[in-house]
């Protein structure tokens, strides 16, 4: 599978290097400024990549502008964002184009190399990675207006749990239910969501992003 990398600071991006090549990761380009990313997601058109928010020159949010650039150019090209801190704005920009492949999880996450491993490969087949922390902050921002409001509160949370990826077997022992609980749930938020029928991965993918894009628009 491979990588493009786009970090500034020079021991995290070696570490990231380093530590996909271990796990079956091809690195095939790993760059520390926002012009030189562009040119290698739209070059080597990676499986994925792995971007921080904040790249050089300004260090602003250029991470997520070249990843939207990126996107426009290769439709659906995966990309897990790395944050030091919840960003909301940019989360829901990354968001706007619900065709998946999107992750969004703060650099503390790194640490957990499973877990962090396990999100680039979701991405990378096209699902998502949100982490629990981005989630939580968007949760105290949502409104009871728009397509989610017909959802009762278990529904919202297993909505949310579906954000950060997991499954439903998964879901279910976090819940403390049956996975036929689960599954009766999440039929309930693809019809209340008005998602037709079709292969379950995608429909999840894009009650998700509703859900993350429900969210009013503050940083």
């Amino acid at each position: 599978m491979r990588v493009v990398i786009g970090e500034d600071h020079a021991l995290l991006r070696d570490g990231l290097t380093r530590l996909l090549a271990a796990h079956g990761f091809d690195v095939v380009e790993a760059v520390d400024n926002a012009p030189m990313l562009l040119r290698a997601l739209t070059g080597h058109r990676p499986d994925v990549a792995v971007v921080d928010v904040r790249l050089p020159p300004t260090c602003t949010d250029e991470g997520v502008r070249v990843a939207l650039a990126a996107r426009a150019e290769v439709p659906g090209l995966p990309v897990l964002i790395l944050s030091q801190y919840v960003e909301q704005l940019y989360a829901r920009e990354l968001l706007s184009d619900r065709s998946g492949g999107i992750g969004y999880l703060l650099k503390d996450r790194v640490g957990d190399v499973e877990q962090f491993v396990e999100a680039v490969r979701r991405v990378a087949a096209g699902g998502t990675a949100m982490d629990p922390e981005v989630i939580a902050q968007l949760l105290t921002a949502r409104t009871a207006d728009g397509p989610l409001a017909a959802l009762t509160p278990r529904e919202r949370e297993v909505l949310s749990r579906m954000a950060e990826g997991m499954s439903n077997a998964a879901i279910a022992a976090r819940l403390g239910v049956t996975e036929k609980a689960v599954g009766k749930h999440t039929n309930n938020i693809f019809a209340k969501l008005a998602l037709a029928p079709s292969d379950d991965h995608n429909r999840r993918v894009m009650a998700v992003l509703a859900y993350l894009e429900a969210t009013p628009g503050q940083a």
